[in-house]
């Protein structure tokens, strides 16, 4: 139960986000006005935008960097002895523009329109890790009497190609600092969800080669294409795969329905209850009067709970024997899931639920988040963000109202998991 005095200083932290509220608005778009698509993945503009944002506010930290051109900040502070500790993790990396031209809004410019801030990024993630950061600039100007335990900032760079220079890097410099007893992430989510799982990954790069030939003599021999067509035909009957869904994921998702469809698309709950398939890139041949004698493709299979990766790669090792080609996996991550009776799952779902006006579902979401990395350690990690409007499509935008809603939530939560208590 909160006591008076921690629902006072509840009071007065939300009354602090609306005196920062121009404050806050501003530094999203910096954000995203700060290019960082991914590929090429060079972030340094937007990490500058972050490391202004601290200095400001004379908060130390740290940058663990890999490779210059993908840096990555830490800060942690200590509150009193206790044995809490929470990470707030954020990417600042985002997805690239193809074609500026589609969209109706420059997608850097980080304009407003309809009360929505608008650009590349702003859902994916940059409102998820302004609010990380903000929430870690709040609780850093705190002190023992307010809070016990640790809390650890971790702003990170190569998340959207879950390449090496990121999260993952920091595991490998300092990780008794980042891993913690619980994680929170603001990738998207909705107001109306509660990420606590996210389905499998399995990304894998085909090689189909023949003999080739003339294009006029296709009596000589197969095309590469044509046998590659039929590799990913095959490939696509793993979604027949026979599993058995844990019943805690079937309750959640049958009760999650309508919900889940709302924040991420009709259809999006059927999604996370079966294995899908993409195609995301081919290339073959070399002249269009030449047959193909080599055609490589690349595959992202995602896993429902129940499914491992290794009944995929079964199903792939039975169709070598009757197609000829080879194959090599690019990134491979289980499905995992978080129990949603853990204490900080609680604390989230409380503050989001109180945002919302009705309990939020709690679900495991259909992409793959650095919340992974935690989770496959064995530490509870939980989603809230902003829905996922044009995420990776064009005009990606978050309402403002959605974004304030972030902080509230994150650094309610913060507060409440590492809050000492009073009577």
């Amino acid at each position: 139960m909160t006591s008076n005095v921690n629902h006072i200083e509840r009071q007065t932290l939300l009354a602090k986000i609306e005196e920062d509220r121009e404050t806050i608005l501003q530094f999203v778009r910096d954000l995203v006005r700060a290019k960082s698509p991914n590929p090429p993945g060079d972030t340094r503009s937007s990490m500058q935008c972050v490391r202004d944002f601290l200095d400001a506010r004379k908060v130390p930290y740290r940058m663990e960097n890999r490779d210059e051109t993908m840096p990555n900040l830490v800060a942690t502070t200590t509150f009193g002895r206790h044995d809490k500790h929470l990470v707030l993790n954020g990417h600042i990396d985002v997805f690239p523009v193809p074609d500026p031209a589609q969209w109706s809004i420059d997608p850097w410019a980080a304009q407003e329109r309809d009360g929505a801030i608008y650009g590349r990024g702003v859902a994916d993630m940059k409102v998820g890790t302004m609010a990380s950061i903000v929430t870690y600039a709040y609780a850093h100007a705190m002190g023992n009497e307010q809070l016990d335990g640790r809390l650890t900032l971790a702003v990170v760079s190569d998340e959207e190609t879950f390449g090496p220079n990121g999260t993952r890097h920091l595991f490998d410099v300092c990780p008794d600092e980042i891993t913690g007893t619980a994680v929170l992430v603001g990738e998207p989510s909705s107001r109306h969800t509660v990420r606590l799982g996210e389905k499998g990954m399995l990304w894998l790069r085909f090689k189909v080669e023949t003999q080739g030939g003339h294009g006029a003599y296709v009596h000589m021999g197969p095309s590469a294409v044509d046998q590659a067509s039929t590799v990913i035909a095959d490939l696509r009957k793993f979604a027949q795969f026979d599993f058995q869904e844990p019943p805690g994921i079937v309750a959640a998702l049958a009760q999650a329905g309508e919900t889940y469809d709302r924040a991420f698309g009709t259809g999006a709950s059927e999604n996370a209850r079966r294995v899908t398939m993409n195609v995301g890139r081919i290339n073959a041949g070399t002249n269009v009067n030449m047959i193909a004698s080599q055609c490589t493709f690349e595959v992202d299979f995602r896993l429902p709970m129940g499914v491992v990766i290794q009944d995929a790669l079964d199903h792939i090792e039975k169709l070598r024997e009757v197609h000829d080609f080879t194959y090599d996996i690019m990134m491979r991550s289980e499905p995992n899931w978080t129990e949603p009776d853990h204490e900080f799952v609680k604390v989230v779902a409380k503050n989001a639920g109180a945002i919302a006006g009705a309990p939020p579902q709690l679900i495991p979401g259909l992409g793959s988040t650095d919340a992974r990395l935690w989770r496959n350690r064995g530490v509870p990690a939980v989603v809230y963000g902003p829905a996922p409007r044009g995420m990776g499509a064009t005009d990606e935008h978050v309402p403002i109202e959605d974004i304030f809603d972030v902080v509230r939530c994150h650094v309610l939560s913060a507060f409440d998991y590492l809050a000492v208590e009073k009577t």
